[in-house]
């Protein structure tokens, strides 16, 4: 099976938005697989860490970090969308940008601006379902199956930002209510993405909503992860540091996106047209 890329009309159904004119052959995000799970993780630990490096160690302040990730996200995301077809380094780059981005947006709000993390967890969580509601009545799908042409591509992104922002400040929300410490926390969000799972494959949850259900439930997770390890043992974690751990998640994210680009597991052709599923 090749791997190019081809454009072709898409008719729309009777009843339906008509979808972006043009229509790639091939998805433009991975097959969702076990190794999409994982890197996603570290790609949310590496966001938390990385975000706390650039913050504490280089000086660079909440604000000059901002800056500086999103500058960097915008010129990675150009080169993601102007490529034809599913390409694992860039895709995973894009990720784990808009990890680092997406917990500073809820950063600042919190301890620059003072908005109460109540406040950014209903707001960002709004902002997603306006998202999933525009994005369904422009496309009629969120079938992650076919992010296939410009308009769906910008969804998904938009889409993904929100959830890292909504993930920052549940995940805050609930660890500073709950006072848990990083360890449980981590093992309160892995049981979540647990029962999401046994609620999609046993009581046929929809994939759709399972899938964006676990993506916002890995942040919190991910991040809980990343703190336990880097931080000192007198606050609860395993005093590893943000530089070895951001490293170390780095350099294992590093080997699968390699794999991954070999062996091209996880490249998905797109749906055809009018196909709805998740």
């Amino acid at each position: 099976m090749t791997h190019e890329t081809s454009e072709s009309q898409v008719v729309p159904e009777a009843g339906q938005a008509a979808p972006s004119r043009h229509r790639l052959r091939w998805n433009k995000v991975p097959e969702v697989t076990v190794y999409f799970w994982l890197i996603k993780v570290l790609c949310t630990t590496v966001g938390e860490t990385a975000a706390d490096l650039l913050n504490e160690k280089a000086g660079l302040g909440l604000t000059g970090v901002s800056v500086l990730m999103s500058a960097l996200l915008a010129v990675v995301l150009v080169f993601q969308f102007r490529t034809r077809a599913y390409r694992a380094g860039v895709y995973w780059l894009a990720v784990a940008l808009i990890s680092v981005v997406g917990t500073l947006v809820s950063d600042n709000l919190t301890d620059n601006m003072g908005v109460p993390l109540e406040t950014t967890t209903v707001v960002f969580a709004l902002l997603l379902a306006v998202v999933f509601v525009v994005w369904y009545r422009r496309e009629r799908t969120l079938s992650i199956h076919s992010i296939d042409t410009t308009s769906r591509e910008s969804f998904y992104w938009l889409a993904v930002l929100f959830t890292f922002a909504l993930g920052t400040a549940a995940g805050d929300l609930v660890s500073e209510r709950m006072n848990l410490g990083y360890w449980l926390s981590a093992v309160l969000f892995a049981a979540a993405i647990a029962a999401v799972a046994i609620t999609h494959f046993a009581l046929g949850l929809d994939a759709v909503w399972s899938f964006w259900i676990a993506y916002i439930l890995t942040r919190p997770l991910g991040a809980s992860i990343g703190d336990y390890l880097s931080q000192a043992t007198g606050d609860g974690g395993l005093g590893l540091g943000t530089v070895v751990t951001s490293a170390l998640f780095l350099a294992v994210i590093l080997g699968l996106v390699v794999y991954l680009s070999v062996t091209r597991r996880d490249v998905v052709e797109a749906e055809q047209a009018g196909t709805h599923t998740a």
